[in-house]
């Protein structure tokens, strides 16, 4: 399975990455559970990603370009995880309607048992947390050497994902956060389970939290 056939390797991805995990995850699409397609061409469109708790163990972060549909370039942090949970998620995506104007798409669930993914990537472009308590984390080690957490064996091979060895990268056995908030351009899973799942549209832009 493809992370993301429509990227390309951000050659000059230099920043220091704020640790998290990646997990919000929140697909403003149809999971219940199972399997999830995991290569696509993102929207360009960012949402936000908000949970009280996440916890995540395998964790691996490295910066990327994404490509959109219009093949415009969405410089992200990748944060993958291979096994993730998370208390009282919320995703919201505003939607600009020609006409009627803007209007929310929210999902929520997780909130009276944990939503849990597996071999999951997150997309970041701004990630936050109240506190952040990682495992055995290894800041600055080269993408190369990253074993801790996955990195989809497709990418490396992938015409739009020219992998270096030696960039710049995060691992950690774990990580624990509280207070949550991510603005995403993509997440993909292998398995996403979200008991107690609402979707609803409403009129008007409503972040979550």
């Amino acid at each position: 399975m493809s992370h993301h056939v429509g990227r390309t390797r951000w050659r000059r991805f230099a920043v220091l990455m704020v640790p998290s995990v990646a997990l919000s995850a929140a697909l403003g699409i149809a999971m219940a559970q199972g399997a999830l397609a995991a290569s696509f061409l993102v929207s360009g469109q960012r949402f936000q990603v908000t949970a009280d708790t996440l916890t995540a163990r395998g964790i691996s972060i490295y910066g990327m370009v994404d490509v959109s549909k219009d093949g415009d370039h969405v410089p992200v942090l990748v944060t993958g995880a291979r096994h993730v949970t998370v208390d009282d998620l919320c995703q919201s995506v505003p939607i600009d309607i020609p006409g009627p104007g803007t209007y929310t798409l929210k999902l929520t669930g997780g909130q009276d048992r944990p939503a849990e993914a597996s071999h999951m990537f997150l997309d970041a472009t701004f990630e936050a947390a109240g506190q952040a308590n990682f495992e055995d984390i290894d800041i600055g080690i080269a993408q190369g050497e990253i074993t801790k957490g996955p990195i989809n064996p497709d990418d490396r091979t992938s015409r739009f994902f020219d992998f270096d060895p030696s960039g710049f990268g995060q691992q950690a056995d774990s990580v624990r956060l509280t207070d949550v908030h991510v603005t995403a351009a993509a997440i993909s899973a292998g398995t996403f389970n979200i008991p107690g799942m609402r979707v609803r549209i409403e009129e008007g832009h409503h972040d979550c939290g």
